[in-house]
């Protein structure tokens, strides 16, 4: 591998990635075919927040190597499902060494799966966070570049937690809005750089 001045790492396969997904196999294919591409269903949004949130304070290559056995857990993430858990549920969850074991994390998951439903009769999560996708995009050189937070994600927070989300700080949801294709944060020689189709590169 060989560093460039701008922050990408050029791997064996000739392509220039961040240093964050260069060694990491799991890291590697997620970055490669997964991140910063558009999520416009329920499920998959609900199931994003789910896990930023799972991640607050931990790595995402810790939640990324738990993630089937957080779909397991979780029944794929559906919504009517999760939010009909029930305190045995909690219990029951708290036993499983495959996810993150956190009480308050776990009820989380419940309580914005519950607040997703609740959405629905005004448009349902996907305008909703949507909505708060910004008019520009950054345009990263290098890691240090890169923002954590946006008024966007600020204000998409705020949104959320008025309609009963939890753990939807503004740097998880700014993580979220990079994750999801709402703003493209590949730095500029990156290989994906562009990969979203909403943002020219």
């Amino acid at each position: 591998m060989t560093a460039e001045g701008n922050g990408t790492i050029v791997g064996d396969d000739g392509l220039a990635r961040p240093p964050w997904a260069a060694n990491d196999p799991l890291l590697r294919e997620y970055y490669d075919t997964e991140w910063g591409l558009p999520v416009r269903d329920e499920q998959g949004l609900y199931e994003r927040i789910s896990l930023e949130a799972f991640q607050a304070g931990l790595s995402w290559a810790t939640i990324l190597r738990k993630r089937p056995a957080f779909r397991a857990a979780f029944h794929n993430f559906h919504p009517e499902t999760v939010a009909a858990f029930t305190e045995a549920d909690v219990e029951r969850l708290l036993l499983d060494s495959g996810i993150v074991r956190n009480r308050l994390k776990i009820r989380a998951a419940i309580t914005n799966a519950q607040a997703t439903i609740a959405l629905r009769p005004d448009g349902g999560l996907v305008d909703f966070v949507w909505g708060f996708k910004p008019p520009t995009t950054p345009r990263p050189t290098t890691l240090a570049e890169t923002a954590t937070t946006s008024p966007e994600s600020i204000a998409l927070s705020k949104a959320l937690r008025k309609r009963g989300f939890v753990f939807v700080g503004p740097t998880t949801m700014y993580a979220l809005m990079e994750a999801i294709g709402m703003i493209d944060t590949h730095l500029v020689d990156s290989h994906r750089r562009g990969s979203s189709g909403i943002w020219s590169s």
